[in-house]
């Protein structure tokens, strides 16, 4: 049972007030003299906030990992998804008998409110955290049991009826739950990603349609190619996010695959042997998701390919768009002296110093989300290699890691589409002339006057600053009408339904 005293610890208060979480920093400084509980686990007592749900063993986590700075609240996806394995592994343990009817209609009871993001203010818990996510785990346990204990009319801390071990983590471990917890918060994280996905390509195919006609000139290894047209640039852009969209949608799949009640290694120790298959067919239940149990407990406990290939596939995306807003960035630079040849949206004085500059400050923005992400799943290949033996220790790094990826991704991708390529307009009049203008343009008579003849019409339209089609009336092998059709931009460009 616990005893309530009240006292103002200065260590606890100076730990707890480094989170990054208001309402639970409100929680602790309302008054210099603040109620609290007495509770105890193996390593000793502890003075814990009365009004706090959580416990003993997220107020050690408080007092030992003050690191980042960010607190797991910072994922509410992952609590909400973690409440819901709880409630998942609950319906089992009262469907074989493991927990009283009225234990579970507490739990459940809590295990929803802790789902609806009602306590999202209850985890203070630092994300860089030792003991392969036990800390998380724990601080879910002790908030669901606190939870129930308070609908069932008890004191928070009076464990006999519902304790956080016993009834809220029965048939379970940190080493099973907590990894079923983050595919499932990294699932709904990527469903978010593929909206932000999505309206983006859309933009760009939009984008594309409007300037489909406006011809302009590729570019390979930064020098003039030969004629394309913007819409087919833009368009371009939409098909690489697209390709990125469907190789993470496919990525649910494996991740929807759990390993609950394999607990501590995947022997499935201290759990009911039909635990396994019931918890898996409430959690697929809870959560409409195709779940599955992984084929093998012991090796699935220790194994983070799902994360390594999702973070893979974060970074890929992360590369596409990344060379997107470098594309951007050129295609606008001048505007008197650079390429010039589209507007981006002007979105904020650009320089202290110069009067009237305006910078791509949405590019550069989302290229420096590309950088971030890109050292995250840095961050996750390490981290997933070093794991030993049964169980890999570093999860709660892999796990932050890739939430905040999709975070930052996302909120590039709004950022990009709503500040930026809705608002690009493109100079078709000065990116034609230009098209016309260079030597490359050439290539497209070497069918008729073949190569050494076309190389001779490029160096004259260059040598005397001329147009291609006036250089090759100057060569003369070709009738004047011919040269009009074989030298129009569009068509060499190709494009269907032109004008």
């Amino acid at each position: 049972m616990a005893r309530t005293v009240s006292q103002t610890p200065t260590g606890i208060i100076t730990a707890i007030t480094s989170t990054k979480d208001q309402t639970v920093h409100s929680l602790r400084t309302a008054s210099p003299q603040t109620e609290h509980r007495i509770e105890h686990d193996c390593v000793g007592s502890l003075p814990v906030p009365s009004q706090a749900y959580w416990g003993i063993h997220t107020q050690r986590a408080i007092e030992n990992f003050p690191v980042s700075g960010i607190a797991v609240s910072h994922h509410p996806e992952l609590i909400h998804a973690y409440a819901t394995v709880k409630r998942a592994c609950a319906m089992a343990n009262r469907d074989l008998g493991g927990i009283t009817k009225d234990q579970w209609n507490l739990i459940d009871s809590a295990c929803t409110d802790v789902a609806s993001g009602a306590f999202d203010d209850q985890f203070p818990t630092d994300v860089l955290q030792g003991g392969a996510g036990t800390s998380t785990n724990m601080n879910v346990n002790e908030v669901i049991a606190n939870r129930a204990l308070e609908l069932g009319g008890y004191e928070k801390g009076s464990y006999t009826l519902i304790h956080p071990n016993d009834h809220v983590n029965k048939s379970q471990s940190t080493n099973d739950s907590y990894p079923a917890a983050a595919r499932l918060a990294i699932i709904e994280a990527l469903n978010g990603l593929l909206k932000s996905m999505g309206m983006l390509s859309r933009a760009f195919r939009a984008l594309g349609e409007r300037t489909m006609q406006d011809v302009t000139i590729g570019r390979t290894q930064l020098q003039d190619a030969v004629p394309m047209t913007f819409g087919q640039e833009f368009s371009a852009f939409a098909s690489l996010l697209e390709s990125d969209a469907k190789a993470i949608h496919a990525e649910r799949s494996p991740l929807a695959t759990l390993n609950l009640g394999g607990t501590a290694i995947g022997t499935g120790i201290c759990a009911d042997a039909r635990f396994r298959k019931c918890s898996i067919q409430h959690a697929a239940s809870l959560t409409g998701l195709p779940i599955t149990a992984a084929d093998d407990p012991i090796a699935a406990t220790s194994d983070t390919a799902d994360f390594v290939m999702t973070s893979a596939l974060l970074k890929r995306s992360a590369t596409h768009l990344g060379k997107i807003a470098n594309d951007l960035r050129l295609l606008s630079s001048g505007p008197r002296a650079g390429i010039a040849e589209i507007m981006l949206p002007p979105r904020q004085a650009g320089s202290s110093i110069m009067p009237g500059k305006v910078n791509p400050v949405i590019p550069e923005c989302v290229n420096q989300s590309v950088f971030m992400v890109m050292g995250m799943d840095t961050t996750v290949s390490f981290a997933a290699e070093a794991g030993q033996l049964q169980l890999n220790a570093f999860e709660p790094v892999i796990v932050h890691a890739i939430l905040e990826s999709i975070g930052i991704l996302g909120k590039a991708m709004d950022t990009l589409r709503i500040n930026c390529v809705e608002g690009i307009r493109v100079n078709a009049e000065t990116a034609e002339d230009s098209t016309r203008r260079c030597a490359s343009l050439a290539t497209s008579l070497i069918g008729h006057i073949g190569y050494e003849q076309a190389v001779g019409v490029a160096q004259t339209a260059m040598s005397q600053n001329i147009t291609v089609r006036e250089a090759a009336g100057l060569e003369g092998s070709i009738r004047p009408e011919i040269l009009d059709d074989i030298l129009n931009p569009l068509e060499l460009a190709r494009v269907q339904g032109k004008g």
